[in-house]
């Protein structure tokens, strides 16, 4: 099991990349959470075996198709416990 805490920079508010995550994420079994941050990124936390946040990781730096992702940064690994996957109000 495997818990990871991203930033991901870039065009990524207005393109609907909460809702590409939470699809996703809720596709892999993962459990976490998604929400914009204030200075124009997106942070997430996904939580599953390796290999399928490694996938998700794969697909945040893909994004859906109106977005521009320039940078996926790991800012925690390791932290909480979480059940299902929500998007939090901005923070």
């Amino acid at each position: 099991m495997r818990t990871v805490q991203v930033r991901i920079e870039g065009r990524v508010q207005g393109v609907g990349f909460r809702a590409f995550v939470e699809r996703n994420a809720l596709a892999l079994g993962l459990d976490g959470w998604v929400r914009n941050r204030r200075d124009g990124s997106v942070e997430a936390v996904f939580q599953g075996p390796d290999e399928i946040v490694n996938e998700m990781l794969v697909l945040c730096r893909r994004g859906p198709p109106a977005s521009a992702v320039t940078r996926v940064e790991t800012i925690g690994e390791g932290v909480g416990a979480f059940t299902g996957f929500e998007v939090r109000p901005t923070g």
